[in-house]
């Protein structure tokens, strides 16, 4: 079936299976076996995927009748789960902006410490990127200058009309004149 909504999970694990950060997604049209909504059973699911994913050199798996992406890096396991049926290349360019935007709001690495410390900016860019199991966007940078992006506040326009009224005239002046030397 063809759907928005094509991401079931995103998880953030730490070294031991526990997690750090987890957002499961439920389609508005699926079914209830297709999601995962009691905390027991999230938890044992992230165990088992943990259990699963822990010191491997790829970077996707079926399990338990999801397609799972993951990065491991030093302390902490980056996940996003999605149905069989999805794209798997559209899930790979999610995930490669997953990682990409948290590398970019994470200045010096991603591990547990930094990812705690940024808690606010992560999810942030997670929900930025995916909303309601919909992806939004997949590009890093735009994605990290929306969340980095520091608010404005008490900005005043201070227009001088005699400075822009002066300058507009000197301009129009400028170039009726090379108009006219062209012209001539």
């Amino acid at each position: 079936m063809l759907s928005l909504y094509s991401v079931q999970a995103v998880l953030i694990l730490d070294g031991q299976g526990e997690r750090v950060f987890s957002k499961y997604y439920v389609a508005p049209h699926g079914g209830v076996e297709d999601n995962v909504f009691d905390v027991k059973k999230q938890r044992k699911f992230e165990k088992e995927l943990f259990a699963k994913t822990h010191k491997q050199d790829s970077e996707i798996l079926l399990f338990d009748d999801h397609l799972v992406l993951y990065k491991e890096y030093i302390d902490v396991t980056l996940c996003l789960v999605a149905s069989l049926e999805e794209n798997e290349i559209v899930l790979q360019q999610v995930f490669s902006a997953f990682k990409g935007s948290l590398d970019l709001i994470l200045n010096s690495g991603i591990d547990k410490k930094n990812i705690q410390e940024n808690y606010d900016m992560v999810v942030l860019a997670i929900d930025e990127m995916i909303d309601n199991g919909v992806v939004l966007e997949t590009d890093p940078s735009t994605i990290a200058a929306r969340v980095s992006k520091p608010p404005k506040n008490d900005t005043q326009l201070t227009l001088d009309l005699d400075k822009g009224l002066l300058g507009a005239w000197g301009f129009a002046k400028s170039k009726l004149q090379e108009r006219l030397q062209q012209g001539l």
